[in-house]
């Protein structure tokens, strides 16, 4: 028995509906400090109404930060500022400085199919250019992504067949220039680990890589 084709309005009005949805552009500037030897990228910023400041992983229940605190200070409130629902922003800028840590996400143009902060909701119109942040990054050796969809992207854009695997990282040549990409755990509760756990996944990136 042969099955049935899809209506065609149903059709027509999915296509309607997807017309209707908003592009977001991304709504900071990448994070760049000279001599920076590391370029972290996540996928996108989630909606404003959950950010708790105007930087990356504003998202107050996003463990980011925390892990940074554990990963050089053994303290994961180090960057938290609890009394205003917020992190030290000043901190982190110059924490991300002294230590050469650039950080921005690998998509400039996004739709939210949902209203959630979750990265499987995300529909990318647009990649970031990441040839164009190394550019100006000429001492970086190392890219990090900080979970399965900035992962996806990044492999995407630089031609790798394989993802390396949650606290590993993969060599590749790009450009003429030797890179390696790590992949890290998400930093979003969602994900199934302790943030101690994470923070070691981190820890041992960033050791590896003298930072």
């Amino acid at each position: 028995m042969m099955s049935r084709p899809p209506c065609l309005c149903r059709i027509c009005g999915f296509f309607f509906i997807r017309l209707l949805m908003e592009t977001e552009r991304h709504p900071l500037q990448p994070f760049l400090p000279e001599h920076a030897r590391m370029l972290m990228l996540g996928s996108f910023p989630p909606a404003r109404k959950r950010w708790s400041m105007e930087f990356f992983y504003p998202n107050f229940q996003n463990d980011f930060w925390r892990i940074m605190g554990l990963c050089f200070f053994d303290d994961k409130n180090h960057f938290v500022d609890d009394e205003h629902h917020t992190f030290r922003l000043s901190l982190i800028r110059s924490f991300l400085t002294s230590h050469g840590i650039a950080i921005f996400d690998t998509a400039i143009e996004v739709i939210r199919l949902k209203n959630t902060a979750s990265d499987k909701d995300l529909e990318v119109v647009t990649p970031t250019p990441l040839d164009e942040l190394l550019d100006k990054l000429p001492e970086c050796a190392a890219i990090v992504t900080t979970g399965e969809k900035s992962t996806g992207l990044a492999c995407s854009y630089f031609g790798l067949c394989e993802q390396p695997r949650v606290g590993s990282y993969s060599d590749f040549i790009r450009n003429g220039r030797h890179l390696r990409l790590y992949r890290m755990p998400s930093s979003s509760r969602a994900y199934p680990m302790k943030v101690e756990r994470k923070a070691e996944r981190y820890k041992a990136m960033f050791e590896n890589e003298g930072i």
